[in-house]
């Protein structure tokens, strides 16, 4: 641990700070936090009993859609003839899908109950941007039976052999989409819904754009006209960019079903939405935004949070960060602890140059390099813009980004304070006492700071991570 950082800490009496657990990935730490630390959580939702049963329910009485019996019955060929595409999410989404209790087994199990051919059936990974599935990451999202008698292939939005055009979108440019799945008979779309930062909500038309469309679509998607419009937030649909050109080039696809989840905050099934594209996506989001949003009375001085599931890559972690922005009071603390498990834990090299440029440039040059006319659409640059937006209220040098997968010599990449620096080593087969320390010496320096103003900050823990939404009603959001 550095000196500096280390005398700071120790002037910080933790000796009647409580202890509280906090997930970490795939591990559970406890920490201790400021007696007057907040948690700040969604509200508790049923959880589903009987997964299999539920699947077999939503299945049978879809919503807003004929069943998918009924649309096999209504194509203009015999099922053996018919070929079917489900696309599928990739391994930065805990949908559950393996296992007889699974969202896939019900599901083939009609298809192939109606005549549908298991060698007419293909499974896409909607991978949008992000890089191709391992052959261990395919058996942990689908299951060993599915991998093994199933075709399954990743979606490429660079590879033109494997995308066909589809027309204009409504916002200009050609679009093109995954041809295995427009020139599939019959058409089903997979996922979880959950709040997303620019979308609104995940699940439902996102399987298809970005999942399956080209890289040029994807450009415009995650675009900075569309990001930097104030609809492309959590829990917005209406007037959201992001959310209506992802519906329009879904409806142009034409899918002829959906199968969406949702998970609760221990990752327990609490619903199956099955049906018509917009109805049952609708269904769900409504559901969601109920148990998601935390309503706020005023912002805290220190925030703590987690990347949970997703935040298996520095990448995908910015969804933690951002999602707790609503929480912190400008020029205040935010702690991000977060498990980056993935086999390249930082993001792919695209990812790293740009988050580069953001960290030596800063965020008002990043996204003024990012708008220029000349310059060239990079995979990935959208990331970087969103960590922009954090750093737009929270400085860099009150940031605090813990994880013990991301050796000290590439840190030099990523914006914010070490999280290794608060640290003397770290054990990384078993890295629960060093990431425990990381998050009550973030605390304690974050505190420190605040008792030399002679200022008792408020703290508070979002104990949910990424998943809990917390803001305040609009007319609190208006006046501040």
């Amino acid at each position: 641990m550095k000196s500096s950082i280390l005398e700071v800490c120790q002037s910080v009496d933790i000796s009647k700070w409580k202890k509280m657990p906090m997930e970490y990935g795939h591990y559970r730490l406890v920490v201790r936090v400021p007696p007057n630390c907040e948690i700040i959580s969604m509200k508790k939702i049923p959880v589903i009993s009987n997964p299999k049963k539920a699947y077999t329910e939503a299945l049978a009485h879809p919503i807003g859609s004929p069943t998918l019996q009924e649309i096999i019955k209504r194509k203009d060929k015999p099922p053996a003839k018919l070929n079917v595409a489900i696309t599928v999410s990739d391994i930065t989404r805990p949908v559950p899908y393996k296992g007889k209790g699974g969202l896939l087994y019900p599901l083939l199990q009609i298809l192939e109950k109606e005549g549908i051919l298991r060698k007419n059936i293909v499974l896409i990974i909607g991978n949008g941007m992000h890089r191709p599935s391992t052959a261990a990451e395919r058996v942990e999202m689908y299951g060993q039976e599915i991998v093994d008698n199933y075709k399954i292939i990743d979606h490429d939005c660079e590879d033109d052999g494997m995308l066909s055009f589809i027309g204009e979108s409504e916002t200009g440019g050609d679009v093109y989409v995954n041809s295995f799945f427009y020139k599939a008979d019959v058409k089903i779309a997979t996922g979880l819904v959950e709040s997303h930062f620019m979308t609104g909500f995940s699940g439902g038309r996102k399987a298809v754009c970005p999942g399956l469309v080209d890289k040029r679509t994807i450009e415009k998607f995650h675009g900075p006209v569309f990001l930097e419009s104030p609809y492309s937030q959590n829990l917005i649909l209406e007037g959201n960019p992001c959310h209506e050109e992802a519906l329009a080039v879904a409806r142009k696809v034409g899918v002829d079903f959906i199968v969406n989840t949702t998970l609760d905050r221990d990752m327990h099934l609490t619903g199956v939405f099955a049906g018509d594209l917009e109805a049952a996506h609708k269904a769900a989001t409504d559901m969601i935004r109920h148990y998601v949003f935390v309503l706020l009375e005023d912002e805290y001085d220190i925030v703590l949070t987690h990347g949970g599931y997703v935040g298996r890559d520095h990448y995908q972690s910015v969804k933690a960060a951002y999602n707790a922005l609503p929480a912190v009071r400008k020029g205040g603390f935010l702690i991000l602890a977060t498990d980056n498990r993935d086999a390249e834990p930082i993001g792919g090299q695209e990812y790293k140059t740009l988050l580069h440029v953001l960290k030596m440039q800063g965020q008002k040059n990043y996204l003024r390099l990012v708008k220029m006319p000349g310059w060239r659409f990079t995979r990935d640059q959208w990331e970087p813009e969103m960590w922009g937006k954090v750093f737009r209220k929270i400085d860099e040098e009150r940031f605090f980004y813990l994880t013990h997968t991301i050796p000290k010599e590439k840190y030099s990449l990523i914006p914010g304070r070490n999280g290794l620096d608060l640290v003397d080593k770290v054990d990384l087969d078993d890295p629960v006492p060093a990431v425990s320390q990381m998050v009550e010496n973030a605390l304690r320096f974050a505190v420190a700071d605040y008792l030399r103003r002679k200022i008792t900050p408020r703290v508070a823990f979002i104990r949910e991570g990424p998943y809990t939404i917390p803001g305040f009603s609009s007319k609190k959001k208006h006046d501040k």
